[in-house]
């Protein structure tokens, strides 16, 4: 008797089955991507606060600081949101965890964000250059959250995520808010951004 294949796919509160060895667009929701995201905590959970710094959060950060630092089209400004949208899948790996279990994550990673590119009507993968550009705002972020809420001095982080140059904590939600007012404003933020792609198209 051969043994039972191991699931491969997740059920979403939308009633989605999402396959992870061939994620398709049309499993992919906004609703179930904004609510997962909502509830993966940013630094392993280990910030201050009353909530977790959720990865919905931090998405709004960076797109927010990408709009600040790039004169760029509503479809950037809609991957630079969506840049850690395949967590909602797989959860937020920190990066010392990455380094301990190596690449293979990376290929789920890929597929995962090419369905959901795919879904809302974008380019499977960002360029190398923009890729670039968000990882940039996604490391102002990260210096900002690591001095604001998870313990680092600004020396420690500096010499991680570098100087922030021409923003300010004040520019930036970084307060954690309750999972459901994060993941409002997910969705709000991305309307806002579709309503713009609308008229452009």
């Amino acid at each position: 008797m051969s043994a039972k294949a191991p699931r491969a796919w997740q059920r979403m509160l939308s009633g989605r089955r999402l396959d992870l060895l061939d994620p398709s667009p049309l499993d992919v929701e906004l609703s179930d991507i904004a609510h997962g995201l909502a509830r993966v905590a940013r630094w392993n959970g280990q910030t201050s606060g009353d909530h977790a710094f959720s990865v919905a959060q931090h998405s709004l950060v960076v797109e927010s600081i990408f709009r600040q630092i790039n004169e760029a089209p509503p479809d950037q400004y809609l991957m630079a949101l969506l840049h850690d949208a395949p967590e909602y899948v797989i959860g937020d790996m920190i990066s010392p965890f990455k380094s301990v279990v190596g690449g293979g994550y990376k290929a789920v990673e890929k597929r995962l964000e090419a369905a959901i590119h795919l879904r809302f009507g974008l380019p499977p993968h960002p360029s190398r250059e923009l890729k670039d550009k968000i990882k940039k705002a996604d490391t102002i972020a990260a210096y900002f959250e690591a001095t604001q809420l998870a313990g680092f001095s600004p020396a420690e982080a500096q010499k991680f995520f570098g100087q922030p140059r021409g923003i300010t904590a004040e520019m930036l939600l970084i307060a954690p808010l309750p999972a459901v007012e994060a993941q409002r404003l997910f969705c709000e933020r991305f309307d806002a951004i579709e309503a713009i792609r609308s008229t452009k198209a």
